[in-house]
């Protein structure tokens, strides 16, 4: 019987992201509350660039987005958020949309699944996922359950199960 097995990543949906990011823009200019702060919110490059006249009101920005994100099924471990950095007259939030696994969480993970998980599962880092391989299906979804208890500081999905 051939191993089965299952890849472990950390992946976002852009569009999905892209999406997120229109939905609170439109909602930072229609706001009332928003009238008159020059607040924003947009992409530049690969980071998202969030800017408004007071530190609350570009911290009310990244909470429209947030909740936004969370919507559309994308998790906070996703997230990295700087703090608010003053400018002249305005304030800024540099936030960064984090994929793939480190090798520092990918090790991680793989000794958890050594310590904790069943003795037939063997892990493999292959660049920034990892393959975790079984005879056993059972053991395959053991490992998934523990993988989901743990509290790791980045979102993981489990894909190509085989």
């Amino acid at each position: 019987m051939a191993d089965s097995s299952f890849d472990i990543v950390s992946k976002i949906d852009r569009q999905e992201a892209d999406n997120a990011l229109n939905q609170a823009r439109k909602e930072v200019e229609q706001r009332y509350d928003f009238k008159g702060t020059d607040a924003s919110i947009e992409w530049s490059g690969e980071a998202i660039l969030i800017k408004a006249n007071s530190e609350e009101r570009a911290k009310a920005v990244l909470d429209v987005f947030q909740s936004k994100l969370i919507k559309r099924g994308i998790s906070l471990k996703s997230l990295e958020t700087g703090d608010p950095v003053a400018g002249g007259k305005e304030y800024r939030i540099t936030s960064t949309l984090k994929e793939g696994i480190s090798q520092e969480i990918a090790k991680k993970i793989g000794k958890i699944i050594r310590d904790e998980g069943p003795k037939s599962v063997k892990s493999q880092i292959q660049g920034d996922e990892l393959r975790v391989q079984s005879k056993s299906r059972d053991d395959l979804q053991e490992v998934q359950r523990l993988l989901k208890a743990a509290d790791l500081d980045v979102d993981l999905q489990f894909t190509n199960y085989r």
